[in-house]
């Protein structure tokens, strides 16, 4: 049984202050939502901050990007030692944003990975499409080949320890959201991706959360679908009381 996983990417919000009481109310109330895990992702200048409010709870800290390079001459950048030396389990590789924003390809993707894996942190590897390539019928050829190139290189171990989140492009931040079907298709599909790879049993540990404007009035519906594990939620996690009720409609499969 794949164990419900919720994480909250903050994404560019926040002051430190407001990034301090928002972790603190969700670890106070973190203990009513045994049955699953927790996270969330803030900037990175406020990672330690967030991690002392979260110190010693059940909620995870992770960050937001990181680089593949174990140390040098990378200005602005920050290495997988760094992150695990502040706390942080998690790390969000691949995001939507930084792939169609910031340029970043899968092939920088896979070695973000790999590092990430390496250093102990479990990657939230991120896969969607466009609008555009969804209604060209090419959705799953886009999950495909960013599966492909983005997880490529992983043996049946470290493959275990990673995290995917589905995000249709076009239902991040746009208030649209991929119906509870549409959803579940795409899940499925990575599910036998990963079964083609590996072996049905591999495919059955790894969890596969959906992201795309996930609000406690669409969660339930959405994480009660037999392969959406949980959700990595955006905008709806900088409120307490929004991002808990969201968790709080991930079920058990």
């Amino acid at each position: 049984m794949r164990r419900p996983f919720i994480a909250g990417n903050w994404k560019m919000n926040l002051n430190r202050r407001e990034a301090a009481t928002l972790a603190g109310s969700i670890a106070r109330r973190a203990g009513e939502l045994a049955h699953l895990d927790l996270a969330v992702c803030p900037p990175s200048v406020y990672l330690e901050t967030v991690g002392a409010a979260l110190s010693g709870g059940p909620v995870g800290l992770g960050a937001q990007n990181m680089y593949h390079e174990a140390a040098g001459a990378f200005t602005g950048e920050i290495s997988a030692a760094m992150l695990v030396d502040l706390g942080c389990r998690y790390v969000i590789l691949g995001h939507s944003e930084r792939r169609h924003i910031l340029g970043e390809t899968d092939e920088q993707v896979n070695r973000k990975v790999l590092a990430a894996l390496a250093a102990g942190l479990t990657p939230i590897a991120c896969v969607g499409e466009l609008l555009e390539e969804r209604e060209a019928g090419q959705t799953g050829e886009v999950i495909r080949r960013q599966f492909d190139r983005s997880l490529a290189g992983l043996p049946d171990e470290q493959m275990r320890r990673v995290v995917i989140a589905y995000e249709p492009v076009w239902a991040i931040g746009t208030g649209k959201v991929a119906t509870p079907q549409q959803a579940q298709e795409v899940h499925l599909d990575l599910r036998k991706l990963i079964s083609a790879r590996y072996n049905q049993g591999l495919a059955q540990t790894v969890r596969i959360l959906y992201g795309g404007s996930v609000k406690a009035a669409n969660a339930a519906e959405l994480l009660s679908q037999a392969d959406v594990d949980g959700a990595l939620v955006g905008g709806a996690s900088l409120k307490a009381d929004e991002f808990l009720a969201i968790a709080a409609g991930a079920q058990r499969n």
